[in-house]
């Protein structure tokens, strides 16, 4: 890693070799960055491109379309959470709404039985080659963020394969977020801050306007850097970890220019209870629900879930507060 940059630089290339002792090297380094920051750039050698490239090309082709043509696939019309999400469909605090759309992707999980929410077979617009592009993407991103789990368990002293058993129907998300241009823009908050639900976070950015809460409360801008990830802790590693790694507060500030964003949050399985996996007489974190507690922040920030549980046509089980984990502007753990 190095110390040039704002936040850690983590090279996980090795993560790849057949040597255990190059994966520690890289697990280790992953440890000391989540454990200093949470937020860090990765690069590495199994990159591809190509294929980031294609997903911003197939993606403002999408979103130059007519609004019409996109509420055909409402995300409120999907069974598994995936689809168009408008401008002000998502709200983190009242009487207030994010200033982008989206298109929700999980994983397509077809022919499955036992369907949960989240899980399932996404709802696709009528365009084979924007299902087709996504996909290759998606799949690319899942590989390493697989390899990623396997050196944190590495790092927290598990079985190396420890959560391979526990990734077979995740419901991670890859969101295709559009900030349009903005000639008004002024120097507040786009996405209200927030901590990520999930595990991990790897996401790529097309413009500047992230910016993370660092341990000494200060709001910092996060550059871009070419052919690197942007990866951050979220609620559930901040639970594995029994808050050795804090998940870490962040937002998106108003900019002027066009601005694309493309995150794939990392969850377990639906049914996967999240607990403190490291050993300790004083776990600080009672045992979630995974799947249950993904679905309950989700409701409370989508327009179309909460009126469905305004009609009594859904009750949430367990639910947390939004922004129960990580630092607050005051300092204090939530």
């Amino acid at each position: 890693m190095s110390e040039d940059y704002v936040l850690p630089m983590l090279d996980i290339s090795k993560l790849t070799s057949d040597k255990l002792t190059d994966r520690k090297e890289v697990a280790q380094q992953l440890d000391q960055a989540c454990r200093d920051v949470g937020f860090l750039y990765i690069r590495g050698e199994q990159f591809k491109p190509a294929l980031f490239q294609q997903l911003v090309n197939t993606v403002q082709y999408y979103f130059a379309q007519d609004e019409n043509i996109k509420m055909q696939n409402y995300i409120g019309n999907s069974t598994n959470h995936s689809g168009y999400v408008p401008m002000g469909e998502e709200q983190f605090t009242a009487n207030t709404y994010d200033l982008k759309e989206a298109y929700d992707v999980n994983y397509d999980y077809e022919g499955l039985t036992e369907l949960r929410p989240l899980v399932g077979s996404n709802q696709w617009p009528n365009d084979q080659q924007f299902k087709t592009h996504v996909l290759n993407y998606y799949q690319h991103i899942k590989d390493i963020g697989h390899q990623l789990f396997r050196a944190f368990a590495l790092a927290l002293d598990l079985e190396e394969n420890y959560f391979d058993a526990h990734l077979k129907h995740a419901p991670s998300q890859l969101r295709l977020i559009h900030y349009p241009y903005n000639p008004d823009a002024v120097d507040s908050s786009g996405i209200g801050a927030h901590t990520d639900y999930e595990c991990f976070t790897l996401l790529f950015p097309t413009a500047d306007g992230l910016q993370v809460l660092n341990k000494n409360l200060e709001w910092i801008d996060i550059p871009l850097i070419e052919n690197t990830l942007i990866m951050n802790i979220g609620d559930m590693m901040e639970i594995l970890s029994n808050g050795r790694y804090l998940a870490t507060k962040h937002r998106v500030k108003k900019v002027k220019q066009q601005r694309y964003s493309f995150p794939l949050f990392f969850s377990c399985d639906y049914d996967y209870v999240i607990q403190p996996l490291v050993e300790t007489n004083q776990p600080k974190y009672a045992p979630l629900k995974g799947g249950e507690h993904l679905f309950n922040q989700t409701a409370q920030t989508f327009q179309y879930l909460k009126r469905r549980i305004e009609r009594g046509e859904l009750t949430l089980n367990n639910a947390r507060p939004l922004y129960s984990f990580g630092l607050n502007e005051k300092g204090a753990d939530i």
